[in-house]
């Protein structure tokens, strides 16, 4: 099965508003940051680990929140996501093993051409942020427990603000689907560089904040425990882990590039953080 038919399982999936139970010795199930599947990167990888292993990878893109939640439940049989204290906390309970740091981006702050919060040019996320708010300027978030979200939530966080209001809006979206909201709206937004580089010619918003070391992304795989959940897939999921940290792999995420610009930085670079 190759990518394409991964995404209409995933469509399925959300449809049924269910997954599939039992593992297939087969097939791997993923489940996956949206940012990996909005870059583009899942079109490269998905059908050269299928050619490698002989194994189908069915790949359910959702936040992160989701992705962990849906390991905590055994319904599928690995983990890709972007969220390293979540991670950490389901690895600690026991319903993951494995773990492995795969591969680093980074968010931006995208908004308006005319800017009005006047952010343009900050490499201060948290003062970015102080500057959005006390303008009362529009703002679009993700609202739905993801990687991002939670980077987002932080950063409020170190900005002191806990936002509320008519100028913020949750949308409860993956991060395509956010950031055509945002650009409805003019608003402000947080967003994961590679998937930003895949839309941007799409939008009429523009990069205006980038560089804070707070806004580092990296993403780990996780293989779902078996002595948890005995029916996951967890000689699929292993091979998966072993492949998407191999060499070659590196350099397939290394060489994805949109516009000449790299969208991920392997975690064996020595530019990987």
């Amino acid at each position: 099965m190759g990518f394409v038919a991964g995404v209409l399982f995933v469509l399925i999936a959300h449809t049924l508003g269910s997954f599939e139970a039992r593992a297939d010795a087969k097939s791997v199930r993923l489940a996956t940051t949206t940012s990996t599947v909005n870059s583009g990167l899942m079109d490269v990888l998905a059908p050269k680990f299928e050619i490698h292993t002989g194994l189908r990878l069915k790949i359910i893109a959702v936040g992160s929140g989701k992705a962990l939640r849906l390991g905590r439940e055994g319904k599928i049989d690995a983990v890709l996501v972007h969220a390293p204290l979540a991670e950490e906390k389901f690895v600690a309970a026991g319903y993951g093993v494995d773990r492995r740091h795969v591969m680093d981006n980074d968010f931006v702050i995208a908004g308006p051409t005319d800017d009005p919060a006047g952010i343009r040019g900050h490499d201060d996320a948290a003062e970015a942020f102080r500057r959005i708010e006390k303008g009362k300027n529009p703002f679009v978030s993700r609202g739905d427990d993801s990687g991002t979200h939670k980077k987002e939530l932080n950063l409020w966080k170190a900005a002191g603000i806990e936002p509320y209001g008519l100028w913020y809006h949750e949308v409860g979206k993956g991060m395509a689907g956010t950031l055509e909201v945002a650009n409805r709206e003019s608003s402000y937004v947080l967003i994961d560089r590679g998937t930003w580089l895949k839309l941007r010619d799409s939008v009429k918003l523009v990069l205006l904040v980038e560089g804070d070391k707070e806004l580092f992304n990296p993403y780990g795989v996780i293989a779902v425990n078996p002595a948890k959940h005995p029916n996951v897939n967890y000689k699929g999921a292993r091979a998966f882990i072993d492949w998407i940290t191999s060499p070659e792999t590196a350099r397939l995420i290394g060489a994805y590039r949109i516009g000449g610009e790299p969208l991920f930085v392997p975690a064996t670079s020595p530019d990987s953080n």
